[in-house]
């Protein structure tokens, strides 16, 4: 009898938030953004939240660099940060005042980006390597996840919508995608059952964080 192939670790977290991570990935909010029919109000309130993440992500990427077991396999991971910190950030430059707003690091932000600059921090300052894999694949593939199937579309959009689409799809992303889920994937299999469950728990809040981020946008942030 042919043995049945063991699942992939990245693989068998995601089934354990199956309907937060199908959520996430085939939202209202994504949909209408790679149809080009959000409203331009509600793009802004969600670059502006996005943004915020920025200094928190470099944060917790750049720890996961300093963990990584070896230079071979740090180097992607830096070779990753210099798009966040080079192209990713400066669309949001252009993007954020395109859209008539302001680009503010500081602004106020909504209860849900403080849950997740909070998950972030806590990753980044855990000292463990898996902790920081399982929320940087959370956020990396689920973005993939849903602009992948509409690649062809972006360039036929405003460049808010396109290059949004277009910074996280391609084979380029899916080699970033790819090199974090293996990452995790070789990170699991040296874990005891106890630090397991803890990639677990942080994998599932990290779906959740990211369904209900496009929850929120979608209402355009409200709090009330």
């Amino acid at each position: 009898m042919k043995e049945t192939p063991a699942m992939r670790p990245t693989d068998h977290l995601k089934s354990l938030c199956h309907s937060d991570w199908n959520a996430a990935t085939t939202h209202a909010f994504t949909n209408d953004l790679v149809a080009g029919t959000l409203s331009q109000d509600r793009m802004l309130a969600y670059l502006k939240q996005d943004y915020l993440f920025i200094e928190g992500f470099v944060r917790l990427l750049a720890s996961a660099i300093a963990h990584a077991p070896s230079l071979a396999d740090a180097i992607p991971a830096a070779q990753f940060l210099g798009l966040i910190s080079g192209p990713e950030n400066t669309y949001f430059l252009r993007a954020i005042p395109a859209l008539g707003g302001q680009v503010d690091p500081a602004a106020p932000a909504h209860p849900l980006t403080r849950e997740f600059q909070a998950l972030m921090a806590q990753a980044a300052g855990s000292g463990r390597y898996e902790q920081m894999l399982a929320v940087l694949v959370v956020a990396e593939w689920s973005y993939l996840s849903w602009a992948s199937p509409h690649a062809g579309k972006a360039e036929a959009l405003p460049f808010w919508f396109g290059e949004w689409i277009t910074l996280h799809s391609g084979a380029g992303f899916e080699g970033v995608v790819a090199y974090l889920r293996d990452q995790l994937d070789k990170a699991w299999d040296g874990l005891d059952p106890e630090d397991r469950r803890a990639v677990e728990e942080t994998f599932i809040t990290a779906t959740r964080l990211e369904r209900a981020f496009f929850d929120a946008a979608t209402t355009g942030f409200r709090t009330t």
